[in-house]
């Protein structure tokens, strides 16, 4: 099991037809295949993500995804490409999830406060749910008391690989996913646990990519990215203007 705090480090691409096959040459045994459901939530005025702050239920569990990095760093000396690949501290205690989520969100207030201004949402194409009622795991009035909302619901079916041995891949899980909206993404991702050396995860990401064909200098985009832009403008627009997305 991953640690409560680690940084996920990933790369997104483009699944072809025979992106199994291409794995399965390179070496990559399939692991397993499961389905899950996402529920995301925020502040009406989006207050998290605004903040590149993610926080989600899986399958009635709760996870919490903060940007190690933002896009205007420098990241001088990483890897070539290094700039495709994502990083983001990834938190499962559910007590630690709740204090950064706080810490987030009195960061994100006095900020409003100072600008004199909020942003209501407006319906969007996709219904919205009440977080506490739709993540039952046990005591949600912490949602409630932070007025945090359900903003995105769909469901994942994956396909995961992973490299044995001791070589440039080991560690190195490569998910296939298909999303109940109609959008297909590939991952190739390494858990560093919190502290380690990111250098190293980037490094075998850009092997696996290159082992797998994979080209193009250009991000491409996640199963949150489509979602939001198809079902959820507003929020998208603030996203890309804020230089999230």
């Amino acid at each position: 099991l991953q640690s409560t705090m680690s940084v996920e480090v990933e790369r997104k691409f483009v699944c072809d037809d025979d992106i199994q096959k291409q794995l399965e040459e390179i070496g990559a045994v399939c692991i397993g295949q499961k389905q899950f459901q996402d529920k995301y939530f925020d502040t009406p005025d989006f207050l998290l993500t605004l903040r590149d702050v993610w926080l989600r239920c899986r399958q009635g569990c709760w996870e919490l995804k903060c940007a190690t990095v933002t896009k205007a760093e420098d990241r001088v000396g990483e890897p070539q490409k290094a700039e495709l690949c994502s990083r983001y501290q990834e938190i499962t205690n559910l007590s630690q999830i709740q204090l950064k989520v706080r810490e987030v969100m009195k960061e994100g207030n006095g900020e409003k406060k100072t600008a004199n201004q909020t942003h209501p949402v407006v319906d969007q194409d996709t219904p919205k749910t009440e977080g506490a009622k739709n993540c039952p795991t046990g005591n949600e009035s912490w949602l409630m008391e932070l007025n945090l909302v359900c903003f995105a619901e769909f469901t994942t079916q994956r396909c995961s690989f992973t490299f044995g041995g001791e070589g440039d891949e080991s560690g190195v899980r490569v998910d296939l996913d298909q999303a109940d909206f109609g959008y297909c993404v590939g991952e190739i991702e390494v858990l560093v646990p919190k502290g380690e050396d990111i250098q190293s995860a980037l490094r075998k990401i850009e092997k696996t990519a290159q082992r797998l064909g994979l080209s193009g200098d250009q991000r491409v985009q996640g199963k949150m990215d489509v979602y939001l832009q198809r079902y959820c403008p507003e929020h998208y627009a603030k996203l890309l203007s804020a230089h999230i997305l």
